[in-house]
């Protein structure tokens, strides 16, 4: 069989790439910052026989190894790191810090494991480079930036990334999630939720804190709002449409004895239906300005768009393919169907503008024993970090190896059916 010919020396690059990921985790970037990140990638690539460009979309890089006929497959990963400060005490934890377009001084951390994917594509395609003999097609390996609701898959669609590769046939992804490591999950169909997420100015009146009567308190105008917005879940949404709001931060005043004259909200919505989604975004805009109505705010509410990405669903008889490829190499204990997931991602921007079937799977990155361990306790929630925690680490191994493994049984699936 190809595949396991094409993973017969992940072992010996394993050290290699376990470096990669270590100094990839401590050197954390956000969007449209990933110099660093990008010319690690560009470097390897290069030294590797791929055909290299870099800076699409800002800070993407791609990288084409064509290999006489056959199908055209992508791979992607993102590189983009988060405002969060780490707390997991690893030794190879972030310190780092960056400024943000707005000024502010914030902690640096690959809280969503980012880097896990970088380091599995690299991974994979040294493999397949290395195995060229063993297979026909092209591969492309695609490190796009700005995942974390900055649009970087579109960015890159916009500054021409099909136009350098040309269309594949099949894009493929995976992400790094609190399961168990050694295993994948895959599932047909919707995979991840759509999510549209806004920030939201509420306006009050300033006034001394002695003299409550003379402002429009946005704190308590805020305060209504965030459970008022609760509502929209519990009441709109019928039982058997899946969804989530959440206000991931709320700002407003400086002092105790002041009074502000606004309040900020940062929230997101998320559905695996559009059409859910596109009536939970109404309900915020509807209650949102009634709230204010009410509070007697002296302007409307201000609505600024964050992100909108679509739901991602993977095409059924891709997704038997690589499912199939994934059982075949990990075992039926390791590669197994799971439920769908309420995070978002826009992988799916890439398989759309191509008009190719795409295919995205989960990788577990937690400590088997422990996840165990509190899976028979029932505290998995309270006891498991989950993506965007500060505590969240995937362990080294097996993640690394089971990710690399993946990500080249799934594109051998396309890639090998050329040989013959």
């Amino acid at each position: 069989m190809p595949t396991p010919d094409v993973l017969r020396s992940l072992s010996e690059a394993m050290p290699d790439l376990e470096a990669v990921y270590r100094d990839l985790h401590a050197h954390p970037e956000l969007a449209y910052a990933e110099h660093r990140t990008a010319a690690i990638v560009a470097a390897r690539l290069q030294m590797d026989g791929f055909a290299v460009t870099d800076g699409i979309g800002a800070t993407g890089v791609v990288g084409v190894l064509r290999n006489g006929e056959g199908p055209a497959v992508m791979l992607r990963a993102d590189m983009d790191a988060l405002p969060v400060k780490e707390q997991t005490g690893l030794d190879y934890a972030s310190t780092a810090t960056a400024t943000e377009d707005t000024g502010e001084t914030v902690p640096l951390m690959h809280a969503c494991g980012h880097d896990v994917h970088v380091t599995c594509l690299l991974g994979a395609a040294r493999l397949l480079a290395a195995s060229a003999g063993l297979w026909s097609g092209t591969l492309i390996a695609v490190f796009q930036p700005a995942e974390e609701g900055r649009g970087g898959a579109q960015r890159m669609l916009t500054d021409g990334l099909f136009e350098i590769t040309g269309k594949p046939d099949v894009v493929l992804g995976q992400h790094v999630f609190p399961h168990p490591a050694g295993t994948v999950g895959y599932r047909s169909g919707p995979f991840l939720a759509a999510s549209d997420g806004f920030d939201v100015r509420l306006y009050g009146r300033g006034a001394h804190g002695s003299r409550p009567q003379s402002g429009v308190d946005p704190v308590v105008l805020a305060a209504s709002t965030v459970m008022r917005l609760q509502t929209i879940v519990s009441r709109e949404v019928a039982a058997d449409e899946q969804a989530v709001l959440t206000v991931g931060a709320l700002r407003a005043g400086a002092k105790a004895n002041i009074i502000a004259d606004h309040a900020d909200l940062s929230l997101s919505i998320r559905s695996f239906d559009r059409e859910v989604s596109a009536r939970m975004v109404s309900s915020v805009r509807r209650i949102i300005e009634a709230e204010c109505a009410a509070s007697g705010s002296p302007r409307p509410p201000r609505f600024d768009e964050l992100a909108r990405f679509s739901p991602t669903v993977n095409d059924p008889v891709a997704t038997e393919r690589v499912a199939g490829a994934l059982r075949a190499l990990l075992g039926d204990d390791a590669a197994t169907e799971i439920a769908p997931i309420m995070g978002s991602e826009d992988f799916g921007e890439f398989g759309e503008a191509a008009s190719a079937p795409s295919v995205f799977w989960s990788l577990g990155g937690t400590d088997p024993e422990a996840y165990a361990t509190a899976l028979k306790a029932g505290t998995v929630d309270e006891d498991i970090p989950s993506n965007h925690s500060p505590l969240f680490a995937p362990i080294v191994q097996p993640t690394l190896t089971t990710g690399v493994s993946a990500l080249v049984a799934a594109a051998m699936e396309w890639l090998g059916t050329s040989h013959g």
